[in-house]
């Protein structure tokens, strides 16, 4: 749903290598917040100019899209931090979503990394946005948070 609308506006899987939106499982809503790591920082600018400010189309909420750089930066790191967690166990509504970064497939999902899966092919680093967090430009890609 909130793909879809990134997608819409142009802000779509082409554009991110992650994301990832928090649900809470007892009341299956999402929690407030996302996360997105575009794969070229420039792409950012537009984003926020999109969104920072203003209601989501897609949520029937008075909340308001509050963006900020992510602590953890990077798709590497995004991956990394997911992997071994207990959410990967959920169904796939509620997972992280990968995206391939390059090549005839970019902008499509990718496997995402399990402890077995060490996943040696994300060698990509990227940066995300997300509430409260440092900007760092590894290879020219940023990370988001999205808060509303």
């Amino acid at each position: 749903m909130l793909l879809d609308e990134f997608a819409e506006a142009g802000h779509g899987s082409d554009k991110m290598d992650f994301f990832y939106l928090p649900i809470d499982f007892k009341n299956k809503c999402n929690r407030g917040y996302a996360f997105v790591n575009f794969v070229d920082y420039r792409d950012i600018a537009s984003f926020h100019h999109q969104y920072n400010g203003k209601h989501w189309k897609v949520f029937n909420s008075d909340k308001i899209c509050d963006i900020s750089y992510a602590r953890i930066q990077g798709k590497a790191a995004m991956l990394k931090r997911f992997q071994n967690s207990s959410l990967m166990n959920q169904d796939d509504d509620y997972k992280p979503v990968a995206f391939f970064t390059t090549g005839p497939r970019k902008g499509e999902r990718e496997d995402f990394p399990t402890s077995h899966n060490h996943g040696h092919s994300h060698s990509h680093q990227g940066s995300s946005l997300a509430a409260a967090a440092s900007v760092a430009r590894s290879n020219g890609t940023q990370g988001t948070h999205l808060k509303y």
